[in-house]
């Protein structure tokens, strides 16, 4: 099975706050994802709102709910008093947790479990009793996948960055996929499930399939994005799910 596609939606919303206008609409781009065959939609609400804004989750959770009840909302952030409220309000799916700074422009590195698993083992045990699958953002590094795994998290998912950012370089790239690919290894023997996400194209996507076939999921956004733009989003919704294997 190959593994399923969840649309980032926070680079439409960060083009919607350039005015004080409701479009391009964060639902609307959802629903057209969704219909051309998305498995979910997923969203980092930062405490600056800086594209995703609180006011957007619940409109999202009707989305999926009413139109699309196979589907899956995936909310990731930093674990605040804030953030846990509203996964708790909003009842994702799944919840990723990402070890990143209010200040940063975007997600770039991962959680060093051995200094930080005493502060993520209650916050997962917190998101599981609420009935929400946790996934934990890491790097490749395969020493560290059982301190992950301590934590109590169903997955980890990949910060893909250093491979996506390989594109000039096939050497670095296939050095960057085998590291991504131990980790998988490492983390799919304990039992954890796996994801990926960061700088994933149509172009690399294959790849990092082939590398890990039992890749549970992938969170897109950036790159998708790009590509909407010239593609349009149906169309290129079904690009990324046949770089990833599926059957159009």
């Amino acid at each position: 099975m190959p593994a399923k596609l969840s649309v980032n939606l926070n680079a439409i919303a960060m083009l919607r706050n350039r005015r004080d206008l409701p479009w391009p609409s964060v639902i609307g781009f959802g629903r057209i994802a969704l219909a051309a065959g998305a498995h979910g939609l997923t969203v980092h609400p930062r405490p600056d709102q800086r594209h995703i804004r609180f006011s957007d989750l619940a409109p999202i959770r009707n989305l999926i709910d009413d139109e699309f009840p196979n589907a899956e909302f995936n909310i990731e952030g930093y674990p605040t008093e804030e953030f846990l409220e509203l996964c708790e309000i909003h009842q994702p799916e799944q919840v990723t947790l990402v070890p990143d700074d209010p200040s940063q422009p975007t997600s770039d590195h991962g959680w060093d479990f051995g200094t930080q698993g005493d502060f993520l083992r209650p916050v997962v045990s917190r998101l599981k009793r609420g009935g929400m699958r946790v996934s934990l953002f890491t790097d490749a590094d395969p020493a560290g996948v059982a301190a992950a795994k301590d934590t109590g998290a169903d997955r980890i998912e990949l910060y893909t960055g250093p491979y996506g950012g390989c594109f000039e370089d096939s050497k670095k790239a296939a050095k960057m996929l085998e590291d991504l690919g131990k980790t998988a290894d490492a983390a799919l023997s304990l039992g954890l499930g796996v994801n990926a996400g960061h700088d994933l194209t149509v172009a690399n996507l294959p790849e990092l399939a082939r590398r890990i076939p039992k890749l549970a999921e992938v969170s897109i956004g950036h790159g998708l994005t790009a590509d909407a733009l010239e593609y349009g989003m149906a169309g290129t919704v079904r690009r990324f799910l046949a770089a990833l294997g599926h059957q159009n």
